[in-house]
């Protein structure tokens, strides 16, 4: 899929599926101010990353998201998408080349679902019948019933559902980048989690460079392929991998931003089936042990193995075949050598 078509004017084909993101010493003071909003930002996002800006209020995280899609001009440095400056394109072309999530999702209350994913095709003149197969496709992609979903109004659906339409017309045009501002934090904590469970889902699978906004550090753990940590006024505290800044947070100021409890986020990092589980011994006495996917994080399990008193997990794969038993003791040795490894530093 990492294509590159013969571009028409600057539509979104200009661009391969990702493009990469560079921000050069990026500055933002609005006027009238002394203090900047955004100081000497530098950072690149690699194509098909996730990059989240995880900060306190007053961090600059939307403001730095305003300045990639020229929605407020920059007061120094330069933007780099795809090796090429956004100050160098028009902004209404640049932004078809951006697709946009917001907290509150956006949705033209007047038009139907399909009418809204194909917001951006249309306004790139796209064939009547390629608007069609794209929105059904998109529909299918996040999780939705085109049939059932494609005529009704955002008023008849459910904030989840909603939220997914929305990601759907952020993805409408095949765009190189996208931005999310805080996209799932007016939803209710158990629809969040399924939410972004899909989102990583769905990213595993379309590979998009995404710039991703949130207060939350657990969920920037969760979605991030990298994690940028702003301090008040801008200005970045640290730039790496989740597991990295857990490990190694570069100041206090960042160590007291992940929490006193980042052993224990770490192991949300960690699946079960990386880890060293105990033989089952032919499943003899295992028989009604809590069945639990390969794929939960260390961190979930941990807390199916309180809830039950601490008896082992039978961890399967996706065809239901026994890897192994998950026991407190080997969630203690992991925690351990995180730990001492984490004082060898």
């Amino acid at each position: 899929m990492n294509r590159r078509d013969s571009a028409h004017n600057e539509g979104p084909s200009a661009f391969a599926q990702a493009a990469e993101l560079q921000l050069r010493s990026v500055s933002k003071r609005y006027p009238g101010q002394q203090e900047f909003a955004i100081e000497e930002l530098s950072l690149t996002v690699p194509a098909g990353d996730v990059c989240v800006l995880v900060g306190p209020s007053g961090s600059g995280k939307t403001t730095t998201m305003r300045l990639i899609n020229r929605m407020i001009p920059l007061t120094s440095g330069d933007i780099l998408l795809g090796g090429r400056s956004v100050l160098a394109r028009e902004p209404r072309q640049l932004r078809r080349d951006i697709g946009y999530v917001i907290q509150q999702v956006g949705l033209f209350p007047h038009q139907t679902v399909g009418q809204n994913i194909a917001t951006v095709p249309r306004l790139l003149g796209w064939q009547k019948g390629r608007i069609a197969a794209r929105v059904e496709e998109l529909l299918e992609l996040v999780g939705l019933d085109a049939s059932a979903m494609r005529d009704r109004y955002p008023a008849q659906l459910s904030g989840g559902q909603r939220q997914r339409v929305g990601v759907a017309r952020a993805l409408a045009a095949d765009p190189p980048l996208m931005l999310m501002d805080e996209p799932f934090g007016a939803i209710d904590p158990i629809n969040r989690a399924r939410l972004q469970d899909e989102f990583v889902r769905l990213q595993e699978k379309v590979r998009k460079t995404v710039v991703f906004v949130t207060h939350d550090i657990d969920e920037a753990i969760k979605m991030g392929d990298r994690i940028a940590i702003l301090r008040e006024g801008g200005v970045l505290a640290q730039y790496d991998a989740p597991a990295a800044i857990l490990s190694h947070p570069a100041d206090e100021f960042v160590s007291r931003f992940v929490g006193a409890d980042r052993a224990l986020k770490r192991l949300a990092l960690a699946r079960v089936a990386d880890l060293d589980l105990v033989a089952p011994n032919g499943l003899v006495g295992q028989r009604n042990a809590q069945r639990v996917s390969a794929t939960t994080s260390a961190r979930d399990a941990l807390s199916l193995l309180l809830v039950s008193g601490g008896e082992p997990l039978l961890v399967v794969d996706g065809e239901g075949r026994a890897e192994g038993l998950l026991t407190i003791d080997v969630l203690e040795q992991l925690l351990s050598s995180e730990a001492a490894e984490a004082r060898s530093r």
